[in-house]
């Protein structure tokens, strides 16, 4: 007899006999590291009142410098009920937070999306971004259309073979890819208040500067600008920090110098991006690691909740 199979993301995985579990090594259901007000998104997510973001429990990428190991790869967090994430989900609106963020939700997909869908109907209204790595199956997504606000994925790679060696995921340069233009088909370019400070819709792309160029940075900005469009979002995200096992490798063992910095926000002004949030590179490493063994507030020196 075939072991029963999980579609949930694109590893589709052959589960482990008697746990049930594939590659991100969780059972069925909504595991959770915490569920915290984060005044550290971008501000024209954050605003004032923060994000009321929910932080999934394992990834289905394994990155040797993840920040968020703790959760990530060491799978910090605890199976919770679907009534648990709803009620949360209305604290969060009470609390008046500007958006609810799902982060690292790809894995979980299904169960995530059914507590959300019960949610607004119960007359939920607060607006929902969707904030993975990318590496999102396609199926998955579709059927996250009309649920989400803002998609705000995290581009890493644009050679397949640095996907593999540091976030074991041979196939993620076209994978992510497909997931960002079906993003796209659904919310198109970020739409602004009339203000002009506050998202209100769209995609708005991360992309992490690494060492080395091993991000690929311009051909993911070049994909971004010829494939979608220059009216989306775009943050250059300059924090990189050689934390968890990047010690083991000397290409990523640094942080990014200035000149590597100042050169991919060369690439995309010249490229045409109209939105475009630049991290400071003084500053960015420097803000701070989370610590998600305090999942009451891992960000300890973000504003006081």
């Amino acid at each position: 007899m075939c072991e029963p199979r999980c579609i949930i993301c694109p590893r589709h995985c052959h589960l482990k006999k008697n746990t049930h579990q594939g590659y991100c090594q969780i059972h069925q259901g909504i595991t959770l590291s915490s569920a915290v007000i984060h005044y550290g998104e971008e501000p024209v997510f954050s605003g004032d009142s923060g994000v009321g973001n929910f932080f999934f429990t394992s990834c289905n990428l394994s990155c040797v410098y993840c920040q968020n190991y703790q959760i990530s790869q060491k799978r910090n967090g605890k199976l919770i009920a679907e009534h648990e994430l709803i009620e949360q989900m209305f604290a969060f609106e009470n609390q008046n937070c500007c958006f609810i963020g799902l982060v690292s939700p790809s894995h979980q997909s299904s169960w995530i999306r059914s507590a959300v869908i019960k949610a607004k109907d119960q007359g939920l209204t607060i607006p929902i971004i969707y904030n993975s790595a990318a590496y999102d199956d396609i199926d998955q997504l579709k059927q996250w259309e009309g649920l989400i606000d803002v998609y705000l994925p995290d581009i890493k790679y644009s050679d397949d073979n640095h996907a593999m060696g540091y976030s074991k995921a041979k196939d993620y340069v076209n994978i992510s890819r497909e997931a960002v233009l079906e993003m796209y088909r659904q919310v198109g370019s970020v739409q602004f208040d009339a203000a002009g400070k506050k998202a209100l819709s769209g995609v708005w792309v991360r992309h992490l500067v690494l060492p080395n160029n091993i991000a690929g940075s311009w051909e993911t900005l070049c994909f971004l600008a010829l494939e979608l469009s220059t009216d989306i979002g775009l943050s250059l995200m300059s924090q990189y920090n050689p934390l968890y096992l990047a010690g083991q490798f000397p290409e990523l063992d640094r942080f990014i110098t200035k000149d590597e910095h100042e050169s991919v926000i060369e690439m995309a002004i010249s490229l045409g991006f109209t939105n475009i949030f630049i991290q400071d590179l003084l500053t960015a490493p420097q803000t701070g690691v989370p610590d998600f063994n305090k999942p009451d507030n891992p960000f300890v020196w973000d504003k006081t909740i």
